[in-house]
């Protein structure tokens, strides 16, 4: 005779009530499964024994919510109704206290609960706890000693190498500007008569030159940042004279390389303070860039536009004024470097602008350009950025405040 409990009554020999009886005793835990008045429908054999599921002797069944869990039903649905999965309660059983995880099938309208023992806190050695404690502080302290230790020898080997990249880069710029000079020198034709092929081989060789030149001014300009030591000097300039400089300097180059130019200004670029060198720098290692990654019949374009910069840079006037403002005035100078090149892929976004990064390792250079561009911008309280897509081209971004001392920046 099967001694899981219903109170339903079962026609003799109904085979369903005995395999779910049977299924129900397989379980190792105590598991019964009530309507929604807490009367047992099921309960395998574990539950009887060890939730005292049993009819009484006058043949009472006992009430989930009244005699096993001691819980209000009503409170109980309102959490399994608000979404909850599972409700744990606290039950007595015959081997202790236990916890009864109950679970609401909404289709039947039932309750399934299984119970499982209570979880028993071990007690608690205070002098071990303490001792642990301390042990691993002391862990933590050695490890913190060693760990300062590493990154002070880590400091002392990159300032090393700041100082070796600077003086070779010194001991290298003197020869490099006689070399250059020279080549000028044949080629403006003084010392002779030159024939079209010593002309292209010259030239050639004055574009390997300069390629030095601007390699070792980038050395030059990352061990000032890394040093500390760079100085802006901040000048009304105007941004269009700036510009031209780099397009009439890289238009030959361009041509050589059968790769168009477009040079674009917008209306009524303001003259504000900026330092020349430096943001010609910037603009020079982007179009630099951009020419190695354009292909032969692609186009890079240059162009700058007034903008008005809201994110990163705020007026310090009130904000009740700033909305009170129809149109939002123009505080900032955009400048933007774009190629029909192959792209850039997303993940390399930001790592692109670390030290010594290039994405494509067969590339010339040393990977320092772009992050030195960054730390110049970033020197003049301005951000690049870069929007590009594998196969679409890239498009370098940099934004420059017009007035510096009336922002503040976050």
């Amino acid at each position: 005779m099967n001694r899981s409990v219903s109170t339903e009554s079962q026609p003799a020999g109904t085979t369903v009530f005995a395999l779910m009886s049977s299924l129900l005793d397989a379980v190792d835990k105590p598991l019964l499964v009530t309507d929604r008045g807490g009367r047992i429908l099921f309960a395998n054999l574990h539950a009887q024994d060890s939730l005292g599921c049993k009819p009484t002797e006058e043949g009472v069944q006992p009430n989930l919510f009244r005699d096993i869990l001691h819980v209000d039903a009503k409170g109980l649905f309102g959490q399994l109704e608000r979404g909850e999965q599972e409700v744990d309660l606290p039950v007595d059983s015959a081997t202790g206290r236990a916890r009864a995880r109950i679970r609401w099938l909404p289709e039947p309208d039932w309750l399934v609960v299984f119970a499982e023992p209570a979880l028993v806190e071990a007690p608690v050695d205070q002098d071990q706890m303490r001792r642990t404690v301390k042990d691993l502080l002391q862990e933590r302290e050695i490890t913190y000693r060693n760990l300062l230790a590493a990154y002070l020898r880590l400091q002392e080997v990159n300032r090393q190498k700041t100082v070796f990249l600077g003086s070779a880069a010194h001991e290298l710029k003197t020869p490099l500007a006689v070399m250059k000079g020279y080549y000028d020198l044949l080629l403006s034709e003084s010392l002779g008569h030159l024939t079209e092929k010593q002309r292209d081989i010259l030239q050639e060789s004055k574009q390997s030159c300069d390629r030095l030149v601007r390699l070792v001014s980038t050395f030059l300009n990352y061990t000032a940042l890394e040093s500390g030591k760079l100085v802006l000097q901040f000048q009304d300039n105007d941004i269009k004279d700036c510009m031209n400089d780099v397009a009439i300097r890289w238009k030959e180059t361009f041509r050589r390389a059968n790769v168009q130019f477009e040079v674009i200004m917008g209306e009524k670029l303001p003259i504000f303070k900026f330092d020349y060198p430096k943001v010609q720098q910037c603009i020079t290692n982007l179009v630099d860039n951009a020419l190695k990654h354009t292909p032969v019949g692609g186009k890079v374009i240059l162009r700058a536009e007034t903008h008005f910069w809201e994110r990163r840079v705020v007026p310090t006037t009130p904000s009740k004024e700033r909305r009170s403002a129809r149109r939002p005035q123009s505080n900032s100078v955009m400048i933007s470097v774009s190629d029909t090149g192959v792209g850039i892929a997303a993940e390399y976004h930001q790592e692109i602008f670390e030290d010594f990064v290039r994405v494509d390792p067969s590339s010339s250079g040393m990977g320092l350009g772009l992050a030195i561009t960054k730390r110049l911008i970033q020197a003049h309280h301005g951000k690049i950025w870069v929007d590009s897509e594998l196969g679409r081209g890239s498009s370098f971004k940099f934004l420059l405040p017009m007035k510096v001392e009336a922002y503040s920046y976050a």
